[in-house]
């Protein structure tokens, strides 16, 4: 009788003890890796040639990721953290600095996970990562990731009451502050929530961004009045904390607006649920007085593009124009008679730290003659070299825009 092959052991709960105690799991050493060429890859770049950008820009596959989501870009390596909406993440490496991922691999896969879709990193070499409902950091990411074993521990307790675990609006994000705290986005279940939820979603921050020390404790309320953010990002020449919010759907094709939001700081409420974007009042809280001081968002996007994630340009390898100001991506549409989005937005900033007025930056992602999507982007992140990298979880891949080069 023949041998049969030896299964790998399985992930288990026990494995963030046993890897807190830096011991061993048993999990394979050899981690596959997903194949960056043949036909598939041919494919994506025959995509990544119908995208428009400026002129002196160009668009190229970095990597193919499957279901690539947030992205966190480490300090030192340059390994780029993936996250998704289902069980793996993945670290991304351009091992000659060419220009095009050599290696995708998962990371860390002897931990299981459950929506690792936040990746976040610190200045000094912390991953987080936010999933459906808990954080776990990986301290010397850039270090450990090379193997399937690697230095892991929960960060305070679970996000969310179990009670309010749903498969909407569950994808969190995450930033590291310019205070060293830890913030992340709780999207609530909801198109809009009921009444009855008010109390418990004001007291744990669901439908807004909390905030934490690094090892979990110190839980506040950063901001309330957030249907769904998808990204959030601070600005490094002043601290504030900007985000996009994703609207209520089944009001139209044209209302309610997306939102660029910009926090000044903490205690603000964006208006959500009585506004269900820009200054459009929803139905189910006509009757309700909104909160006097809500504020109204820095840019209003065209409706229902699926605003997602965004990020500072903080290279060098741009024009003027661009530094300092966000690049944000579209998702695209799923409900809208005429399909939008699918594209990359970029918004300046003014000497005030307000925002200017936004552009497209890159489009063609969404064939306008069919409705189909080539590709949807998700997240936009500045690489080492000042490109910028935009994640695609429809096509699977990481896309590279560069400019000169």
């Amino acid at each position: 009788m023949p041998a049969l092959a030896q299964e790998p052991p399985a992930v288990t709960p026990d494995n963030l003890e046993k890897l807190g105690n830096f011991q061993v799991t048993g999990t394979p050493l050899d981690i596959p890796t997903i194949d960056q060429g043949g036909e598939k890859a041919a494919r994506l770049r025959d995509i990544a040639a119908k995208i428009k950008v400026p002129d002196g820009f160009k668009v190229e596959l970095f990597a193919i990721v499957p279901d690539a989501r947030q992205m966190a870009v480490g300090n030192n390596v340059g390994v780029v953290f993936v996250g998704t909406r289902k069980t793996k993440a993945w670290a991304v490496t351009d091992r000659d600095g060419d220009g095009v991922a050599d290696e995708v691999k998962e990371f860390a896969p002897s931990v299981a996970k459950k929506v690792p879709n936040g990746v976040c990193f610190s200045k000094d070499g912390f991953l987080f990562i936010a999933e459906h409902n808990r954080v776990l950091v990986y301290p010397a990411a850039e270090f450990f990731y090379e193997t399937p074993d690697v230095a892991v521990f929960p960060v305070g307790e679970q996000l969310i009451p179990t009670s309010e675990e749903s498969f909407n609006h569950g994808a969190r994000v995450c930033a590291i502050g310019p205070d060293n705290r830890l913030y992340i986005a709780l999207g609530q279940p909801f198109n809009v929530p009921p009444p009855e939820k008010a109390e418990l979603y004001e007291k744990e921050g669901i439908g807004g961004i909390i905030s934490m020390g690094r090892d979990g404790t110190d839980r506040q309320v950063y901001a309330r009045g957030i249907r769904n953010s998808v990204g959030i990002a601070f600005n490094p020449a002043n601290g504030q904390l900007w985000f996009t919010d994703n609207q209520v759907d089944g009001m139209g094709d044209d209302i309610p607006p997306g939102e660029l939001n910009r926090a000044t700081g903490p205690g603000q409420h964006f208006g959500f649920p009585w506004y269900g974007g820009g200054n459009t009042r929803t139905v189910e809280y006509k009757d309700s007085e909104p909160p006097a001081d809500a504020i109204f968002p820095e840019v209003e996007m065209v409706a229902h593009a699926a605003d997602l994630g965004l990020s500072f340009y903080t290279g060098d390898a741009f024009p003027q124009k661009y530094r300092g100001g966000i690049f944000s991506a579209q998702h695209g549409s799923w409900n809208r008679t005429t399909p939008v989005g699918a594209r990359v937005m970029f918004t300046p900033l003014n000497e005030d730290g307000s925002a200017g007025e936004a552009e497209v930056f890159a489009e063609g992602w969404l064939d306008e003659k069919t409705g189909r999507y080539l590709g949807r982007p998700v997240d936009v992140q500045p690489y080492l070299d000042g490109s910028l990298l935009v994640s695609d979880d429809l096509t699977g891949a990481i896309w590279r825009i560069s400019y000169g080069d």
